[in-house]
């Protein structure tokens, strides 16, 4: 059986919304914890062990936990914060705890590539911890930060793909209905032709909005 184009189409924006939606809501969970994992570990501008300590484990906690199981852990609290726990929309709830801690730790990652040299320098000039957080640190990391954002959206890519075997729609959805239980290989190749066009597209951009920022 051949899928249908409005078929594609729509698992294609189901795929989009999920991605953009759960990127968007993820990023407000991840860097606000990737800058915290930073200026409170020991020697940094706002060290503070409690906080480290609470934070760390509970991000490794989150982080370890496989997509698959955790989507189905927290159905209640899916349904109690959509009222459903199938569907596209409920599929961004898992979707968004699973991809914040993860650009948690490449926020992270980021922002300790930082010359600590700036740090002392703007310390040296009097600046406070916030202002040495958003017109230094920050700005320093900016370009890691944007290829640290399109590897999370690219795994966010995956991660709908996965949530669509549970039935979170989208193009994962799609190579699981109309493709494996239905013995479509025309469906499955399409999907994956589709899914790889979106990654190769994601790391284009990511990579042009870098090169840019690198160069002003």
């Amino acid at each position: 059986m051949e899928v249908s184009v409005e078929l594609i189409l729509q698992a294609c924006w189901e795929t989009l919304y999920m991605v953009s939606v759960s990127l968007v809501f993820g990023s407000l969970i991840g860097l606000p914890l990737g800058i915290l994992l930073v200026v409170t570990r020991k020697g940094h501008i706002l060290e503070n062990t409690l906080i480290f300590s609470v934070l760390n484990p509970i991000v490794n906690i989150l982080r370890s936990i496989p997509f698959i199981i955790l989507l189905v852990a927290i159905i209640p609290f899916t349904r109690l914060i959509v009222g459903t726990a199938i569907g596209t929309t409920a599929a961004i709830v898992p979707i968004v705890l699973h991809i914040g801690p993860y650009m948690s730790r490449l926020i992270e990652n980021s922002l300790l590539e930082v010359d600590k040299g700036i740090i002392e320098s703007a310390q040296a000039m009097g600046a406070t911890p916030w202002q040495i957080i958003f017109r230094f640190l920050l700005p320093e990391a900016l370009p890691s930060i944007v290829l640290s954002i399109t590897t999370a959206t690219i795994g966010l890519i995956g991660v709908t793909a996965m949530a669509g075997a549970v039935g979170g729609g989208g193009l994962g959805d799609l190579a699981i209905t109309y493709g494996y239980q239905r013995f479509s290989t025309i469906t499955i190749v399409v999907t994956v032709v589709i899914l790889v066009l979106l990654v190769q597209g994601v790391q284009s951009l990511g990579n042009l909005i870098e090169r840019k920022i690198r160069r002003m």
